[in-house]
């Protein structure tokens, strides 16, 4: 009975040896499984990653509504409303790809930083250009003190067709600098191919170079912080060969300016005006990560 009961021992402790072992293996292989994938990392999908980067140049087009522009100066306090404007872009050509001309087109530049998976904060500056219709007749109120200009109003309006009474240009140019938040979503991931949709919101001081001629005065053309902008924007963004970007972004927002420079001296002379502004754009970017991905 002794003899049998040691014998008994011995295989029940050679069995759950062996259970214990196979339970070791086992454990071992499911840690294997579950830790394999992780044990290194993958490359995040562009734009969508906190660290990631872009940088981005393109081209836009904008619509201005109308707006009601307000001069005041020495000898005249007065109102044009309801005043008509358009963009001025540039024939196609060289300009749009040669560096040293690139201020004379009507262009975008992005610099985006994600500082949280999918949410980019992102420095903008969008060079538009903003021309008053030289061929339009309106509304006047206010005082001109000088006879000559004072007689070009006739029944409370004001012929600007002839450019002697006023020209008035943002054209080196209607200069938005802004910051904005941009959230991002991914449509489209294939091998090389991602489409990429955001959208987001900005903020910014408007810095202008405004061309304004007012009463034959010596032209007004420097840059000069005149106001401030906000704006809405969403954009489509192909992502292709895991880096480059093509991008078009439609903008809409809103400017005030109120102190805009009429003379080239440092008279108190100035104008005033706020508008709604439309703006889409085009252009090309790079994508890349400032952390290391195995």
């Amino acid at each position: 009975m002794k003899n049998l009961l040691v014998v008994g021992l011995m295989v029940s402790g050679l069995v759950f040896g062996q259970t214990k072992e196979r339970d070791t293996l086992r454990e071992r292989s499911l840690d294997d499984v579950y830790t394999a994938p992780y044990a290194k990392k993958e490359k995040p999908l562009p734009l969508s990653k906190k660290g990631q980067v872009f940088v981005f140049f393109g081209w836009n087009r904008g619509a201005f509504s109308n707006s009601d522009i307000h001069f005041t100066g020495n000898g005249y306090d007065f109102q044009l409303n309801n005043v008509q404007a358009t963009d001025k872009p540039t024939k196609f050509g060289i300009v749009y790809f040669d560096p040293s001309w690139f201020t004379v087109t009507q262009y975008n530049f992005r610099l985006g930083y994600f500082i949280k998976d999918n949410l980019a904060l992102v420095l903008g500056i969008d060079h538009m250009k903003y021309v008053m219709k030289q061929n339009q007749t309106v509304d006047f109120s206010g005082t001109i003190s000088d006879p000559k200009y004072a007689a070009m109003v006739q029944n409370g309006k004001v012929d600007l067709s002839d450019t002697q009474f006023l020209t008035f240009e943002h054209t080196d140019g209607l200069n938005y600098e802004n910051l904005g938040l941009e959230k991002y979503h991914n449509l489209i991931h294939k091998k090389n191919i991602d489409l990429v949709w955001s959208y987001g919101a900005g903020i910014g001081v408007m810095f202008p170079k405004s061309n304004i001629k007012l009463f034959g005065n010596e032209r007004s053309d420097r840059f000069h912080v005149a106001g401030m902008g906000t704006d809405i924007r969403s954009s489509l963004n192909l992502v292709f060969w895991k880096n480059w970007m093509l991008r078009a972004e439609a903008k809409a927002g809103y400017i005030n300016m109120w102190d805009i420079k009429t003379t080239l001296n440092n008279k108190p002379d100035k104008a005033r005006q706020d508008f709604v502004f439309g703006q889409v754009l085009a252009g090309i970017g790079y994508t890349f990560n400032t952390k290391k991905y195995n």
